[in-house]
């Protein structure tokens, strides 16, 4: 089987689902949408923050960014302990992702770059456990839009809905209707996400930045009282889409590319 095919097969299996007849919008190809992994770190300490960025900016970084995918790293805007670190890798496309996974098996100058992190006692772990979360790019945001030098503050949102077609109605509203009015009021995205792999399936997660929590405060307040979204939230099509919001703060590490 090629692995093309294979990749498509998989992700159907991982709970994708197909649009109900009357809710297909313009697909794009998951060769031309961006694959998103997104990694949460519970660190072991502070120590183990600093061996995470020893290992992505000399190992991890560099590896990614000869194929063509960027690294964003970000802290929760608590500062709360024990610590968390968010890390997201932005592969061009699914294909992208998986070679990038074997590669890291085999690739010397990789595993040269990572020997010490690879090589820390039992005694010493960076972490005490990582989740991965694996998402294909919205068809109306296909590329991660990179923030300004002036990003501050991340705001990174799950919406979890009861059922694979609400779900699917709720990708539908951002694509069709939602992303634009995001762009007009300064709810500046980063990325938008269908849930592939992860816990909290059937989701989706999206990614905004602002300048600081003032500027988010505004443009939210914008949003939801803007005609616009008055009317497709209306919308009897768009009903019952989301059932639970999860929404973190973060902050950007000093090696994020993103």
């Amino acid at each position: 089987m090629k692995r093309r095919t294979f990749l498509k097969n998989s992700a159907l299996a991982a709970g994708v689902a197909v649009a109900p007849a009357g809710l297909q919008t313009t697909q794009v190809s998951g060769e031309q949408k961006d694959f998103y992994e997104l990694k949460v770190f519970q660190l072991s300490g502070g120590g183990g923050r600093n061996q995470l960025k020893k290992y992505y900016t000399e190992a991890v970084i560099p590896f990614l960014n000869k194929r063509g995918a960027k690294v964003g790293a970000f802290n929760e805007y608590s500062l709360e302990e024990p610590p968390v670190m968010y890390i997201l890798h932005a592969h061009k496309s699914p294909a992208d992702y998986y070679e990038a996974v074997q590669a890291m098996k085999s690739d010397p100058a990789f595993l040269e770059a990572a020997k010490e992190y690879s090589q820390l006692p039992a005694d010493s772990p960076v972490f005490v456990r990582y989740e991965t979360f694996l998402m294909e790019a919205f068809d109306g945001i296909p590329r991660f839009k990179q923030p300004d030098e002036n990003r501050g503050l991340f705001e990174l949102r799950t919406y979890e809905s009861y059922n694979e077609d609400a779900g699917i109605r709720k990708v539908k509203m951002f694509n069709d209707e939602e992303l634009p009015l995001f762009e007009k009021v300064g709810l500046h995205p980063v990325f938008f996400g269908q849930l592939m792999a992860g816990q909290f399936m059937p989701a989706l997660t999206y990614m905004l930045w602002f300048k600081n929590m003032e500027e988010r405060e505004a443009n939210w307040e914008k949003f939801i009282t803007s005609d616009e979204w008055k009317t497709m939230s209306g919308k009897p099509i768009y009903a019952n889409t989301v059932s639970k919001v999860k929404k973190k703060f973060l902050i950007p590490a000093d090696f994020s590319q993103i």
